[in-house]
C-alpha cells in the first residue's frame, strides 16, 4: 500500500512543483511522479523528519513540495543556467 501512496503524493507533488517552476508543459506523468518522490526525499534531508514514509500530514507534504521545487530549480539551473 505504501508504493501506491509515493506513487500518488508523488505524482501530485510534482505536478504542483511544476506548475510553481513553470515547467508543467515540459513534463508528463511519469516525470511529476519522479520528481515529487525525489523531492520529498529531499525535503526529508533537509527538514530532517517530514517524510511522507512517516504519514501523510500538512507537514510532510509541504516539506515534500519544498523538496520537490529545489530540485526543479537545480534542474533548471543546469540546464539553462538560470533558475527562472
Amino acid at each position: 500500500m505504501g508504493i501506491i501512496l509515493w506513487l500518488i503524493v508523488g505524482g501530485i507533488i510534482g505536478w504542483l512543483a511544476s506548475m510553481v517552476m513553470r515547467t508543467d508543459a515540459q513534463q508528463g506523468i511519469l516525470l511529476n511522479i519522479v520528481v515529487g518522490i525525489v523531492g520529498a526525499f529531499i525535503g526529508g534531508l533537509i527538514f530532517s523528519g517530514g517524510s511522507i514514509n512517516e504519514g501523510l500530514t500538512v507537514y510532510s507534504f509541504l516539506v515534500s513540495l519544498v523538496g520537490a521545487i529545489i530540485l526543479l530549480a537545480i534542474v533548471n539551473l543546469v540546464r539553462r543556467g538560470s533558475v527562472r
